[in-house]
């Protein structure tokens, strides 16, 4: 029994839902989509993380901390992740010949093939959302995404 002198939670907003929880609910959605399409064609084991990172790596080796930065992570991060591509082959690392502080990655011949098929499955899912929605909406559902990724004023 809840103890009356302890304020309850509010409950949710009526009404329709939140443009984070829709947004959330559609990343989601969206990498469940690419798991499935990956997994039909003999990569059962995507995550979240790869379709970014593997998209990079396409356009030669880079070093860790430069992927970092180029997809708005930590250092740390981006070497976790990097660290599972190894561990799943897809991709290797070595010491940057001109200074040795510089982790290199680079896709091995497996990457590479798992790439161009995150690309493919990429390609293919945002083909169909175009079919399915009319250009003007998905012009602006677009510009709403980039304003989000620009980032928001802070609450205060």
């Amino acid at each position: 029994m809840a103890d009356p002198n302890v304020p309850s939670s509010p409950p949710p907003p009526a009404g329709p839902p939140l443009f984070g929880d829709l947004l959330a609910l559609a990343r989601q959605r969206w990498i469940r989509q690419m798991a499935a399409g990956l997994a039909r064609r003999g990569y059962g084991d995507y995550r979240r993380t790869d379709a970014a990172v593997c998209r990079r790596l396409l356009r030669g080796p880079t070093a860790v901390g430069q992927l970092a930065a180029g997809l708005g992570m930590t250092r740390q991060a981006a070497r976790k992740i990097v660290e599972g591509l190894e561990v799943r082959r897809l991709a290797t690392t070595a010491r940057d010949a001109g200074d040795a502080r510089r982790v290199i990655v680079s896709l091995t011949p497996a990457g590479e093939r798992y790439a161009r098929t995150v690309v493919d499955v990429l390609t293919a899912l945002n083909d169909e959302l175009a079919r399915r929605i009319d250009p003007d909406a998905l012009a602006a559902a677009s510009h709403v995404l980039r304003a989000v990724i620009e980032g928001l004023p802070a609450a205060d």
